[in-house]
């Protein structure tokens, strides 16, 4: 008797085990993120597409370090997309995202690069108006522009008497 008690609980075990063990498997949704355009400048505005069916489900979102928690709308089939706007304070480096899908994480490095961005300045506008160089150049180009034209006009002129 006791024997058979014994074989029921394995078999009980074994069966538990067996059922668990599909949702034990690990979960391999989505499958890729892509980012359009790869290489981006802080403040620009990025197309993320995922691809895999978990993610088609209502309340699927994306988010990264330079961009906010954002909502991942389905395009039909096994894709989704999102449109973040990366953080215009973003520092330049390649950046990951990470996907919540079903209520489970996963995360994909490497999905885009954030260029700085260009270090605008006054440069030579700081001065008000013409410095003397200025005048200087300036006169000399007039100078010269005159006295190419009149020679211009009395070689033309010279011709019309031969």
């Amino acid at each position: 008797m006791r024997t058979t008690r014994a074989l029921a609980a394995c078999a009980a075990a074994v069966a538990a085990v067996g059922l668990a063990a599909p949702t034990a498997a690990a979960w391999d949704q989505p499958s890729s993120v892509t980012a359009a355009p790869s290489v981006i400048a802080p403040g620009g505005k990025l197309l993320i597409t995922v691809n895999g069916s978990a993610c088609t489900i209502a309340g699927s979102t994306v988010s990264s370090d330079v961009f906010p928690t954002t909502t991942l709308t389905s395009m039909g089939g096994n894709t989704s997309t999102a449109n973040p706007t990366v953080n215009s304070n973003a520092s330049p480096g390649v950046y990951r995202v990470t996907t919540m899908c079903e209520g489970r994480t996963k995360e994909f490095s490497s999905v885009f690069t954030v260029i700085g961005g260009v270090r605008g300045g006054l440069g030579g506008s700081s001065s008000t108006g013409a410095t003397p160089t200025d005048m200087a150049i300036g006169g000399g180009l007039v100078a010269a522009a005159a006295v190419g034209g009149g020679v211009f006009w009395l070689r033309r002129r010279s011709e019309k008497r031969i």
